[in-house]
């Protein structure tokens, strides 16, 4: 069973997609639900800490988009039980949502999803039959949505970013090291993903956006390859190119704009400084700033001493 400490890398992630980026979580919604909400709806992040007779219990997110509660789960692995605590959630919302309509309480519970980081299998329901002391039932259902199950192609074409972090845990077990075919598949598939992110974010001047889905997605990525060194750099490569190009536009742009010399050579020296701890050359990193080789020669000269 894989530690669970390192299990909250996942966790962490997901947090913040909801938390920074919530407009992703919208086509994932409309996938999951079948609704059609437009990515620029409003939405509120509603508090998903919640008080049980057992104590605390704390959500993965908890989100309101026009009238209705959507109520997603991440979990890097399957696991049986999980449905149960999904029943305790969603009752333990609805507690604190409940009103009092024509004269009697009612309980709305959220539209509920359990999002597995593992495993390919379609979406399927998962349930529980209540069974009340009268013998009616009622069956809890909640669907079990599985990241690998979508290919890169129907992620881009759907607009399933918010599945893109966690693209690359389907390689976790592949031997990207020896086997060179798979390793090249792998970095085309990203070579594509990196364009078309471009396109969707950089291209309509969200650079913000296009920054943090991307550290996220090396995020995931550098825990998954830690022992992948070929892998590793290759995707670095491609993934983090375009991060490290902007900072280095950035700062570059910030120097020229205080219009002092000695700005921009600090920033520079920051920029090379970076660039390096990343891996470039110092001939890369000349070609990427415009300079010559001997110049970042010595910059990195003067850093040293």
């Amino acid at each position: 069973m894989e530690n669970p400490i390192n299990n909250t890398i996942f966790d962490d992630v997901f947090r913040t997609l909801i938390e920074k980026m919530p407009e992703l979580a919208v086509p994932l919604i409309n996938e999951i639900f079948g609704t059609s909400y437009p990515e620029d709806i409003e939405i509120i992040q509603r508090r998903n800490e919640h008080q049980t007779k057992q104590g605390e219990i704390i959500t993965d997110s908890l989100l309101l988009i026009k009238d209705k509660m959507y109520h997603l789960e991440c979990q890097s692995t399957q696991d049986r039980g999980m449905v149960v605590r999904m029943i305790e959630y969603d009752f333990s919302i609805s507690l604190e949502s409940m009103e009092k309509e024509e004269g009697r309480y009612r309980m709305y519970f959220p539209h509920s999803s359990i999002l597995y980081l593992r495993g390919n299998q379609e979406t399927k329901l998962l349930s529980i039959e209540v069974i009340m002391p009268d013998g009616s039932t009622w069956e809890y259902k909640v669907p079990a949505v599985y990241a690998g199950y979508y290919t890169k192609e129907e992620i881009l074409k759907k607009r399933l970013f918010f599945l893109l972090p966690f693209y690359i845990m389907r390689y976790e077990k592949t031997d990207l090291e020896t086997k060179h075919q798979e390793l090249k598949i792998m970095l085309e598939e990203y070579a594509e993903i990196e364009k078309h992110l471009e396109k969707e974010f950089l291209e309509e001047g969200k650079e913000r956006e296009y920054r943090d889905l991307v550290e996220l997605i090396i995020r995931i990525a550098n825990y998954i390859l830690k022992d992948k060194k070929k892998a590793k750099k290759g995707f670095g490569e491609i993934m983090g190119g375009k991060v490290l190009e902007l900072e280095s536009d950035r700062l570059i742009q910030q120097g020229r704009s205080e219009g002092l010399e000695q700005g921009r050579t600090q920033e520079q020296r920051i920029i090379i400084g970076k660039l390096l701890s990343k891996g470039k050359t110092v001939e890369e990193i000349a070609e990427l700033l415009d300079m010559s080789a001997e110049q970042v020669r010595i910059f990195v000269e003067e850093t040293k001493a």
